[in-house]
């Protein structure tokens, strides 16, 4: 064959006889595919955020009874983060190369095994520093397994998701974090109540484990099956015109850091990370200590509650201000704004309010404005790398995870010093208003590479 006869062909690319060539690798999800697929993500993204945050929601009773102090409470909570930091960027390697739909259910099968045995990983040791390391440690390793999943399925909805479509997809299913946490707030914190704080645990690793087997031998076959009659009539297309497929190309990490809109996302990523992880991890204990009669059922579903809706409502807004003519950039700047500003603001007000329901109302609007970052930044990767975008919000979700270890263990050494919560809201809300000035400044939703 002569070289001037091969053609080079791109995912979705259509012949001119009607024909798409390199579906098995671009083609998207039919309608009907994709409510399985986000109904699937967002159960076991819930699932995720379950097993994520049933620590911060059983800490005061573990600390209680292990005899851990606040900086070492702080230690447990930050140690998850350590390990996060580790595999997002593998995560999304691995997912751009083999399939985010191979990934998430192998990292699944390990993250819910080790929710699964973390109460008898505490009762391994009765001494007090021993336990407490053995503990650290299995978060660190919880960690690990989960650093797998955003990328992964980041890299999915790339490949399988219109640039219109996007941001109400994703939107969806991160919306599953929030319900993941609604329920353990809600039904974690009964199990806890009536049956000892390690029965969530074991609840929470069996139904991982049911997600993943769900997973692997139900949703994924039946995707195959799809894709298989596809690859077939792709095959003997390829071979009757003598057209080869185009090779993926390597993530160009150089060109990327030399743009100032990578940055400004990695930089706002952080910021806004900063805030979520310090109220996912802390705001349980904040409301048993300055309201202890306060229904821990409650202010542990609130918050989440009505970010459900403003996830879901975001993603939804994103979407029709972009099929009605606004520019992705503005779209995803004014994402943000809400995001970074609102969450300050209600965090500067929570400092100056004194009742329960008060104090109450400002944290669940601030966690609700958090919700809008899923519109903004989160997708943002898809925006400026589409065919690289597991890769590049591995790396973005890795600078994301660093205040979860640092920011949350400072939280509590600044608790445990100061006694001051208004120091640690006052100083978060800053870190916010930091992110907004260098990602409306810098940030962008066009193509980079």
């Amino acid at each position: 064959m002569r070289e001037q006869d091969t053609v080079s062909i791109k995912p979705n690319e259509t012949t001119s006889d009607g024909d798409i060539l390199g579906a098995s690798a671009g083609k998207h999800w039919t309608k009907k595919e994709k409510l399985k697929w986000m109904t699937s993500l967002f159960i076991g993204t819930a699932t995720l955020y379950a097993a994520r945050t049933i620590m911060p929601v059983c800490i005061v009773s573990v600390s209680q009874e292990m005899g851990w102090d606040k900086t070492e409470s702080g230690s447990v909570l930050s140690g998850f983060f350590w390990g996060y930091t580790m595999t997002q960027f593998l995560g999304g390697y691995l997912s751009d190369r083999i399939g985010g739909d191979i990934v998430l259910p192998i990292a699944a099968c390990l993250w819910s095994l080790i929710i699964f045995w973390t109460p008898q990983l505490v009762y391994m040791s009765t001494g007090h520093h021993t336990s407490l390391y053995i503990m650290v440690m299995s978060r660190v390793a919880l960690g690990v397994c989960q650093g797998f999943h955003y990328p992964g399925m980041t890299s999915l909805i790339s490949r399988k998701v219109s640039e219109q479509e996007r941001s109400f997809t994703y939107s969806v299913i991160s919306s599953g974090s929030m319900f993941g946490t609604l329920l353990v707030g809600c039904i974690g914190s009964l199990l806890m109540e009536f049956y000892g704080w390690p029965l969530p645990f074991y609840f929470i690793g069996l139904f991982g484990l049911i997600w993943m087997l769900y997973m692997r031998y139900i949703l994924i076959p039946q995707q195959a099956k799809s894709l298989l009659i596809v690859s077939l009539n792709e095959a003997q297309l390829l071979e009757s015109k003598q057209i080869k497929a185009e090779v993926k190309p390597s993530v160009p990490w150089v060109t990327l850091f030399t743009k100032s809109a990578f940055w400004s996302l990695l930089i706002g990523h952080y910021c806004e990370n900063n805030a979520f992880y310090i109220l996912l991890s802390w705001m349980p204990t904040y409301f048993h200590e300055n309201f202890p009669t306060a229904k821990s059922w409650i202010f542990n579903v609130v918050p989440w509650l009505v970010t459900i809706p403003s996830t879901i409502g975001s993603g939804w807004l994103a979407d029709h201000m972009i099929a009605k003519g606004y520019s992705v950039t503005f779209v995803r700047k004014t994402m943000q704004t809400v995001t970074f500003l609102g969450t300050a603001f209600f965090l500067f007000l929570i400092s100056y309010v004194k009742s329960y329901e008060a104090c109450l109302a400002c944290m669940a609007l601030a966690v609700a404005c958090c919700g809008f970052h899923h519109s903004g930044i989160s997708v943002n990767p898809q925006d400026i790398a589409p065919k690289h975008a597991g890769s590049v919000f591995g790396l973005m979700n890795m600078a994301g995870a660093i205040p979860g270890f640092i920011g949350v263990y400072i939280a509590g050494h600044v608790l445990e010093v100061t006694k001051s919560w208004n120091a640690v809201f006052g100083q978060t809300a800053l870190v916010n208003v930091f992110g907004w000035i260098v990602y409306t400044t810098f940030g962008t939703g066009k193509k980079v590479v």
